[in-house]
């Protein structure tokens, strides 16, 4: 009699031990020959040698595919421990399994292309308009890494600006403050990370989510880097956000050029930086349009109508517009 222990140390134990257990119950039924006892994400395994090998490499199978997959089921299980290779659909355009196994697929050709950019780039800036799903996939391509150990960081990023309210009259700390403008990060992440896992994952820094002041004076390596709502960056903050690219890091830049919250003397530092790095080898960019956005239907039609009134409105301050049409 041996004991061994196992410890689970990519998946939400919630997740691989199932319903009120019922996975665990299942793997003990499997094994009746070995006493295990599971607490948190520790399982403590006595019995035969040789039987408890075989359930040590079986566990290691079962949670492989628990973290790919982001689910587990008693069939799965089942599969796994008498040598039957799970049957899982294909998905096409598929980036990472999400929350309950959830497919996070690549739905429209920009979506594609940014996929496909993340991949061939360094430095990629990912522009349109709202709800076509830019921060999105990017984070997803940020998760994915993570999952496949090609990084050991994500570091999400915002501009801190207001968008008719006032920062200084929120409620509470500085981080009770900057949390609103986090979270659709926070969001995101919740869509495709465990509750438990993600919590480790930003108390241990691995998941790091921080108002773009706090990147001056760092040299981000080993990391995917991504800036949202860069459209309100300034000139100096977006140079100074770039420049902290390091080794075997990627940035991801997005931003909707039709929002932007600056004061009307300010330039925005997204569109400066876009004709600057135009050109640029090891840059990408992907520019969405209003037929990728994949929120609500109606989003699509409110994009739409405000772009019309805006043309219109232009149209009526600029009389040289009217009349330079042809005359009769």
């Amino acid at each position: 009699m041996i004991e061994r222990i196992y410890i689970l140390e990519s998946v939400d134990p919630v997740i691989f031990y199932g319903v009120n257990n019922s996975n665990m119950q299942l793997i003990k039924t499997l094994f009746p020959k070995l006493r295990i006892v599971a607490r948190g994400n520790v399982m403590k395994v006595i019995g035969d040698e040789d039987e408890s090998e075989l359930f040590l490499k079986k566990i290691r199978e079962v949670e492989k595919y628990c973290e790919e997959y982001n689910s587990l089921s008693e069939d799965i299980i089942l599969d796994i421990v008498k040598g039957k290779a799970p049957v899982v659909a294909k998905q096409e355009n598929l980036i990472i399994h999400g929350m309950n196994g959830k497919p996070i697929v690549a739905r429209t050709e920009n979506q594609r292309r940014l996929v496909k950019t993340f991949e061939e780039n360094d430095l990629v800036f990912a522009t349109g308009p709202a709800g076509t799903g830019k921060t999105f996939i990017a984070i997803a391509l940020a998760v994915k890494a993570l999952k496949n150990k090609e990084i050991r960081k994500i570091i999400l990023s915002r501009p801190a600006v207001e968008a008719g309210e006032k920062l200084g009259f929120l409620p509470g700390e500085m981080k009770d403050k900057l949390d609103p403008y986090l979270q659709p990060l926070y969001d995101a992440l919740q869509d495709m990370i465990p509750g438990n896992k993600l919590r480790e994952y930003m108390e241990s820094n691995v998941i790091q989510i921080a108002p773009l002041a706090f990147m001056r004076g760092r040299t981000l390596n080993d990391a995917v880097i991504i800036l949202d709502e860069a459209q309100n960056t300034t000139t100096h903050q977006i140079k100074m956000f770039l420049t902290r690219l390091g080794m075997n890091a990627k940035m991801i830049i997005t931003g909707d050029m039709t929002q932007i919250d600056l004061p009307p003397s300010c330039v925005s530092g997204l569109v400066q930086a876009m004709q600057i790095l135009k050109g640029v080898k090891g840059i990408g960019r992907v520019e969405f349009e209003k037929k990728d956005i994949v929120r609500h239907k109606l989003v699509q039609r409110i994009v739409e109508a405000y772009d019309k009134y805006e043309a219109k409105k232009n149209l009526n301050h600029n009389p040289e517009a009217r009349e330079s049409g042809p005359k009769k």
